[in-house]
């Protein structure tokens, strides 16, 4: 068994703790584990791309283009700029809340239109679940938990090998304390989405 996820988004938005999680969770379900991340800019809002692949024989923490049976991606540009790491096979969790770029914040460029991205990601696979994590996860009670909005969906993705409930105590154990109920109830509202 080997099984590829990547995560993608832009800094800030938790992409490296929810592959943290996942690769844990993996770990610990008995996995070879190899991760491996992309994030120059992160800091900056600039895109943040981690590669997880687990399974009996993981040797390298690279998967070739087409190759990811999971896209996870925290926002739709990003989502759409990765899209060729999947195939007509790969599952895809879009969060549909977008992250302005600076020149789009400043009013100099426009950013893409959300339907033509989820179309165009829709003209790839047709293993598409779009959500909106972001508004989600405000009304568990913070934006901020937009991530375990996102790895409570996966835990509900089909044939995801990882389970439920490994995923959300793993988790809770890497969260401040002062987060744990908000992002308990932000995992589990994004897992009932994606059921």
């Amino acid at each position: 068994m080997k099984y590829t996820v990547q995560i993608v988004g832009v800094g800030g938005q938790g992409v490296l703790l929810a592959s943290m999680v996942l690769g844990t969770a993996a770990m610990r379900s008995g996995y070879k584990v190899a991760m491996s991340e992309v994030h120059g800019m992160a800091q900056r809002g600039g895109s943040v791309i981690s590669t997880l692949r687990f399974g009996d024989d993981i040797i390298s923490p690279l998967e070739s283009a087409g190759g990811a049976d999971l896209i996870i991606g925290f926002e739709p540009v990003e989502t759409c700029r990765n899209i060729q790491l999947g195939n007509k096979d790969t599952f895809v969790l879009m969060n549909l809340d977008p992250v302005y770029p600076s020149m789009v914040a400043a009013g100099f460029e426009e950013y893409p239109d959300i339907q033509e991205l989820v179309e165009s990601v829709r003209s790839l696979t047709e293993n598409l679940m779009t959500l909106d994590a972001t508004k989600t996860a405000i009304s568990a009670g913070k934006a901020v938990a937009a991530n375990a909005v996102m790895i409570g969906a996966a835990a509900a993705v089909k044939a995801f090998p990882l389970k439920k409930e490994l995923l959300k105590e793993v988790m809770l154990e890497v969260v401040p304390e002062k987060s744990k109920d908000l992002n308990s109830k932000a995992f589990e509202m994004g897992y009932d989405i994606a059921s």
